[in-house]
C-alpha cells in the first residue's frame, strides 16, 4: 500500500518495484531501479526518507527515522533489518535482522553483519566490517565482502525488473 501522509506524497522512480505487499508513507523517495519486498515498512513521517538507486529494501524490513533517513545507491538491506539510521552510504550491506538505531551513519562499502545492533549515534567509518550486539567494528570489509554486496545489489535490481515486468493476477485468474 501506498499512502500519502498530509501533503506528503511517496515519489517513486517508474523502473522501481514495489511489493503490493509493502507499505510506503509519507515524505518518501525511491530511486531508479530500487526493489522493495514484501512486509517491508517505510514510514516517512518524521523526516524525509530516501531510498537511493538499485537499492534493495528485502521482507520484513523497517526503515523509518525520527529525522532525515538517506540510503545510498547499491545498498543491500537484508530481510527484518530495522532501519533507523541517518544515512547509509554506497554499496552497503545491513545484514538480516540487524538493528540500525536512530542517529547512525554508516560509511560507503560497509558490512553490518547479521544480528547486529548498533547504538544510537554510532558513526562506522567507510568500508568497516561490524558485528555483534552491541555492534563494534571489527576490522576492514575483504575483497570477498565487496563482491558480495556488488553481486546481491544487482542479483536484486534483476529479481525487482522481473518481478515488475510480470504485474498482479487479479481475482479472474485464480482457481
Amino acid at each position: 500500500m501506498i499512502r500519502q501522509l498530509g501533503s506528503a506524497i511517496p515519489i517513486i522512480h517508474e523502473n522501481a518495484f514495489v511489493s503490493e505487499a509493502a507499505y510506503i508513507v509519507g515524505d518518501v523517495e525511491i530511486c531508479e531501479g530500487a526493489s522493495i519486498w514484501p512486509g517491508v515498512v517505510i514510514r516517512g513521517d518524521m523526516g524525509k526518507i530516501i531510498i537511493g538507486k538499485y537499492t534493495c529494501v528485502q521482507d520484513n524490513s523497517v526503515v523509518h527515522g525520527d529525522n532525515d533517513v538517506s540510503i545510498g545507491e547499491g545498498v543491500v538491506i537484508g530481510h527484518s533489518v530495522l532501519c533507523h539510521a541517518a544515512f547509509v552510504g554506497d554499496s552497503v550491506l545491513i545484514a538480516s535482522g540487524s538493528t540500525v538505531n536512530d542517529g547512525v551513519k554508516i560509511g560507503t562499502g560497509s558490512l553490518v553483519a547479521s544480528g547486529a545492533v548498533i547504538i544510537d549515534n554510532m558513526e562506522i567509518p567507510d568500508s568497516s566490517l561490524v558485528v555483534g550486539m552491541p555492534a563494534r567494528i571489527k576490522g576492514s570489509v575483504l575483497p570477498k565482502h565487496t563482491q558480495l554486496i556488488q553481486r546481491t545489489a544487482k542479483d536484486y535490481v534483476n529479481k525487482g525488473i522481473k518481478y515488475r515486468l510480470s504485474g498482479n493476477l487479479d481475482a479472474r485468474n485464480k482457481i
